[in-house]
């Protein structure tokens, strides 16, 4: 398995309060499956998709990935096994502003030490990839929400990740973007044969991964 959550808690305090957000969550993937995570609104996806990548420390249980087990790892390692592994798509695009789509697409791999050139190189290929070879130059706030969205698909790309962790990816999308965005999005997974674990309200999309899972109650259900 390329990622396991073994009788994952999680809680919050309120006031004199426990709000029990996640309540034993068992959840394992497969290397190269792809896999939507539906529920109601409020009920637990974002955080769920924090704890599988290592944003969030659960309350309890453990987040496996390639086989380490995270639980007691410092978080100068989970940076590292993040930087390695995974790769992150939200809802709103979170470029950094004063970088073109070039820049924003390389600075992942100038992280890890990837030689400039080479960086380069690899964020133009994406970026053709994904359409844009022509706003390669253009800060975020000269491309449409589409084409933010398509650099944020490339840059989550860039490291080639064992897992692409997607928070609604197109949520943010008009529909007809929205189903550009995600058919665009869902072949480069399939041709770089990555893992994708897609938090989404949209059903359409949902069906057109491997399996669906659904959370509920701080429960999931297959």
């Amino acid at each position: 398995m390329i990622l396991e959550l073994k009788n994952v808690a999680m809680n919050f305090k309120s006031g004199d309060s426990v709000i029990k957000v996640l309540n034993d969550v068992n959840f394992s993937m497969e290397a190269g499956e792809s896999i939507a995570l539906v529920g109601p609104s409020g009920s637990g996806k974002s955080t769920l998709l924090q704890i599988a990548a290592l944003l969030e420390r659960p309350t309890s249980g453990s987040v496996i990935i390639n086989g380490v087990n995270t639980k007691n790892l410092s978080d100068d390692e989970k940076t590292k096994l993040r930087r390695e592994n995974l790769g992150f798509v939200y809802q709103f695009h979170n470029l950094l502003p004063e970088f073109s789509a070039l820049e924003n697409v390389m600075i992942p791999q100038l992280l890890r030490k990837v030689p400039k050139k080479q960086a380069e190189r690899k964020a133009l290929d994406l970026l053709d990839q994904v359409e844009l070879h022509h706003r390669i130059y253009q800060l975020p706030k000269k491309l449409s929400g589409g084409e933010q969205q398509r650099v944020a698909i490339a840059r989550a790309l860039a490291n080639e990740p064992d897992i692409i962790i997607a928070d609604e990816p197109t949520g943010n999308l008009d529909p007809q973007n929205s189903e550009i965005v995600f058919n665009l999005f869902l072949s480069l997974i399939k041709k770089n044969r990555m893992s994708v674990f897609m938090a989404t309200h949209n059903m359409e999309l949902a069906s057109k991964l491997d399996k669906i899972v659904f959370l509920e109650n701080g429960k999931l259900k297959i």
